[in-house]
């Protein structure tokens, strides 16, 4: 059965170029990703991220000029859950869309919670990028 999708986005008063290479950094994940890392680390390779969910890996595909931000993380258990994101130019500004998949067996409320958590850090992006 297929999984369903929610596009949560957010709109950024900077150049879809500026937005993507920021992103792009998973240094600068723990000041706008709150839900994914606390911290981050290059371990042996590999971006490693203090989560709520244990200790995890983050691995963003190759820069390219499309603005594809996707990015896997993996949990502790092995598990990988694939991030859909894209940045778009809008104008002299941007678009930020997270595609947020509901996994098997999650609840309405999980879902929930996970929309809340994104749409959260999408604003807490907008501030910080806006504000830079």
């Amino acid at each position: 059965m297929p999984s369903s999708s929610r596009h949560l986005t957010v709109q950024i008063d900077r150049p879809a170029e500026a937005v993507y290479a920021w992103v792009r950094d998973p240094a600068n994940l723990p000041v706008w990703a709150a839900g994914l890392a606390a911290g981050i680390r290059r371990e042996r390779g590999e971006w490693v991220a203090d989560s709520p969910m244990g200790r995890v890996l983050v691995r963003f595909v190759p820069v390219n000029e499309y603005g594809v931000l996707d990015h896997d993380v993996v949990l502790p258990d092995g598990t990988t859950t694939t991030n859909p994101v894209r940045v778009l130019a809008d104008g002299a500004g941007s678009e930020v869309v997270f595609t947020l998949r509901r996994a098997a067996g999650t609840t309405d409320e999980e879902l929930e919670a996970d929309t809340a958590a994104v749409t959260a850090d999408l604003a807490t992006l907008k501030r910080v990028l806006e504000a830079g």
